[in-house]
């Protein structure tokens, strides 16, 4: 007869397997992934909306519109698809313990602040809780701007993300198009600058402080969610020549994607503008631009698969593969 605990571990085992292969399949009922269904209702809305205030801009018929054979049927769009479950199944079992840990960090950080100026107990208070929701999403948005200018500034880390920028059209499922050693640097930055910002407001309320909560998410990266499918979409949602300087709106995400040269590395931000205003990559379009997308070279088609997401970075790093537009490279 076999072992009690073997039984469990096997039972465990199998349970952990048949979690890892259908866990992708039910995202829009997952807080934490940009296809739970709240997120998907909003951009179903907002381009809804932006159709009808742009009728005239474009393919009559909202369907042909936003939802065509041409973008959802294109080859760039299928390999989305499969890439976004095989990764899902993968990622969280082989790459994810390779990211920083924010708690790690912030508990690094509150035990040194303890040990520099002794115990702190500030308490909790309405204050407290707006300005801890506040710095935490402006560390976690500069953490993933410096995790993704870095990615176009330097070219050993530009082959990984060329597999995100080898996208020929934008589906929500684009933002699932990551290699996973990009997705590790995209992680691990936020990770690391709210990690700080954990740690430091532990230390002041004596680790009872907290942050604002939404259907069990951040509220603030709630709110940007119910907008950030659009980035990956061909609904041109501008905010206008004001607000597009305080905050990256949809459109300029996807000027992000453009062959166009004067598109290269702008636009890094994801929720706030003025990372980009202080980096010098902030590209403010003026109307509705017209652009293809991709890397511009006709290396494209290396990526539409799922071996060539994987592995076409590597072969590129050793000089088997080519094709840039990174950031521009002015200061040598």
């Amino acid at each position: 007869m076999s072992n009690p605990s073997q039984l469990e571990g096997l039972e465990r085992l199998v349970f952990d397997v048949v979690t890892a292969l259908v866990k992708p399949l039910f995202a829009f009922n997952q807080y934490d992934s940009f296809l739970y269904w709240p997120f998907l209702a909003a951009a179903l809305i907002l381009a809804v909306l932006v159709f009808l205030s742009h009728r005239r801009d474009g393919e009559g018929n909202f369907f042909k519109r936003y939802f065509s054979r041409r973008i959802w049927g294109h080859v760039s769009a299928r390999a989305d698809y499969k890439f976004y479950y095989v990764n899902g199944v993968l990622f969280p079992v082989i790459f994810a313990p390779l990211i920083i840990s924010g708690a790690w960090i912030g508990g690094l950080l509150e035990n040194g602040l303890t040990a520099l100026g002794g115990a702190m107990d500030q308490g909790t208070g309405t204050l407290t809780t707006i300005a801890y929701t506040l710095v935490f999403f402006l560390a976690y948005d500069f953490g993933r701007f410096l995790a993704h200018y870095v990615q176009h500034r330097f070219d050993i880390l530009w082959h990984f993300h060329k597999v995100h920028h080898s996208a020929e059209v934008l589906t929500p499922f684009t933002a699932f198009r990551v290699h996973p050693l990009d997705l590790i640097l995209m992680a691990s930055f936020p990770a690391f600058t709210t990690g700080v910002v954990n740690g430091v407001f532990n230390y002041w309320s004596g680790g009872t402080a907290g942050f604002h909560l939404f259907f069990g998410l951040h509220a603030l990266i709630f709110i940007y969610n119910l907008i950030g499918n659009l980035r990956h979409s061909h609904v041109w949602l501008s905010y206008g020549p004001v607000i597009n300087r305080i905050f990256i709106s949809p459109a300029q995400h996807q000027i992000h994607h453009s062959v166009e040269e004067r598109h290269w590395g702008q636009n890094i931000g994801f929720a706030f503008a003025f990372w980009d205003r202080m980096f010098g990559t902030l590209y403010l379009p003026e109307g509705h631009e017209r652009f293809d997308m991709g890397l511009g070279d006709g290396t494209e088609g290396r990526y539409h698969s799922i071996k060539g997401m994987y592995w076409q970075p590597i072969r590129d790093l050793f000089g088997q593969g080519g094709g840039s537009h990174g950031l521009p490279r002015s200061d040598g």
